[in-house]
């Protein structure tokens, strides 16, 4: 094989082992994560992006500081601690979603080393296997080239 590009394989136990920490992180986190209607209602929130995110601080700062101006149901301590929980899942998404990048070019170099490896393994039945009973196999293998090529043509040069 001419490509390698994930060599170290977990063992039963070592998948168990991410199994039972996924189950954990899922046990952690489900009983306070939301779930949201579809794009529809995420489309319809007010967002408080890395632009929107200084000024809800200062906010909270101008409201704890002017308490007695604010009506009695505006709930500030919870606004508190939403912005606070907000920071906390913020740094475990960070590390999620570079886990999930790893995750992601892991399987994506998983995925690349077999067909590398059924390419080279296709084209050597293909060119050794003539008479060894194979024809059948090879044509089924085949079909997965049907249709053309998948790279675009050179554009012919004009004079």
């Amino acid at each position: 094989m001419s490509q390698n590009l994930a060599s170290v394989h977990f063992d039963a136990t070592q998948w168990q082992g991410v199994d039972d920490a996924l189950t954990a992180l899922e046990s952690s986190l489900g009983p306070v994560l939301v779930a949201l209607q579809g794009t529809g209602q995420r489309r319809r929130l007010a967002k408080m992006g890395d632009g929107s995110e200084a000024f809800c601080r200062k906010a909270l700062d101008a409201m704890r500081s002017n308490r007695n101006l604010l009506p009695g149901v505006f709930d500030l301590d919870e606004m508190g601690r939403d912005l606070a929980d907000h920071d906390a899942l913020n740094v475990r998404l960070t590390r999620l979603v570079q886990l999930v990048e790893k995750v992601r070019d892991t399987d994506m170099a998983l995925g690349s080393d077999v067909m590398v490896a059924a390419l080279a393994g296709y084209h050597y039945l293909k060119a050794a296997g003539k008479g060894e009973g194979l024809d059948a196999v090879n044509r089924d293998m085949g079909k997965r080239f049907e249709g053309g090529e998948r790279t675009p043509k050179a554009e012919p040069a004009t004079a």
